[in-house]
């Protein structure tokens, strides 16, 4: 117990010595500045979190932004004469038709898809997340099947966005195949022309006969609600289970992106119809529509 005392008293006395006392005084003193530095870490990691979620709100309402972010991005790998030279391999695996380029300086221009067709085609890839050489290349031919029937191209991608979501290879239970899920063995001689029954997974052939067998069955029915439901093989019900609501929908969308409105693309998108025995024809392009 004297012990204790005495170094109670020690430690009393020693505290009172100039030693203790400038060993106090700058121990507070790196205690003060770990505390500022540690305020303006957390200030600063704080500024970073807002900024990051501005840029993500940014982007999340302007979803261009980040392309052209990517473009002008040093670290960008993918030149113009890379770019073109990845769609025409693309084109080849799924035989599709090779886009021309008349060299880099058309491509840069945009010369393959139309002022439209590039509003279109961006919205598609984002909204359906489509890689944009693929979906390029499957909105030109979906525009190009649609002037050899004389058909609205926008519905044509509508239809395939609601029956497939642009997954060439899709196939339903009912034996519905490919981006317009043409019922092949029902379709058989449609065919043809593109080597038979087993081109229905061929995205050209199938975009192709789907839009004839829609072009037939909007001009069987006199309407393009009616061909929509003779489409899905809802001719002999009561309803189509909402499939045209759907189709018009999205088509009501690609016209308002078509026409350089700005559209989001994170509203959800419907899912495809398995039900189907198609057949049809809708209005011609919407390019050749007289106003209203």
């Amino acid at each position: 117990m004297n012990h204790r005392r005495i170094f109670a008293a020690l430690v009393g006395a020693g505290s009172n010595s100039p030693l203790v006392r400038n060993s106090i005084s700058s121990t507070e003193g790196i205690l003060d500045k770990f505390r500022s530095a540690f305020a303006a870490a957390r200030h600063t990691l704080a500024l970073i979190g807002l900024a990051a979620l501005a840029a993500l709100a940014l982007v999340f309402f302007r979803p261009s932004l980040l392309d052209e972010i990517k473009e002008l991005s040093p670290f960008a790998s993918t030149s113009l004469e890379q770019r073109a030279a990845e769609e025409i391999a693309f084109a080849e695996l799924l035989e599709l038709p090779q886009p021309k380029y008349a060299g880099v300086a058309a491509l840069e221009q945009g010369a393959s898809l139309s002022t439209e067709q590039q509003r279109v085609n961006l919205w598609l890839s984002k909204r359906y997340r489509i890689a944009g050489t693929a979906s390029k290349l499957l909105v030109g031919a979906a525009y190009e099947a649609a002037d050899a029937v004389k058909l609205d191209p926008l519905l044509i991608l509508a239809v395939m966005a609601i029956e497939s979501r642009f997954n060439p290879f899709a196939e339903s239970a009912m034996g519905a195949q490919g981006l317009m899920q043409v019922m092949s063995r029902v379709h058989r001689e449609k065919f043809d022309n593109h080597g038979g029954p087993t081109a229905a997974l061929n995205p050209v052939a199938n975009i192709q006969v789907g839009a004839r067998i829609l072009k037939d069955m909007i001009r069987v029915s006199g309407s393009v609600q009616g061909g929509l439901k003779l489409y899905v093989g809802a001719g002999n019900m009561e309803t189509d289970g909402g499939y045209g609501a759907k189709v018009l929908a999205e088509y009501t969308r690609l016209q308002q992106v078509a026409a350089g409105k700005r559209v989001p693309t994170f509203t959800t998108p419907q899912a495809a119809e398995p039900a189907r025995e198609a057949d049809a024809t809708p209005v011609a392009s919407h390019a050749d529509q007289e106003p209203a």
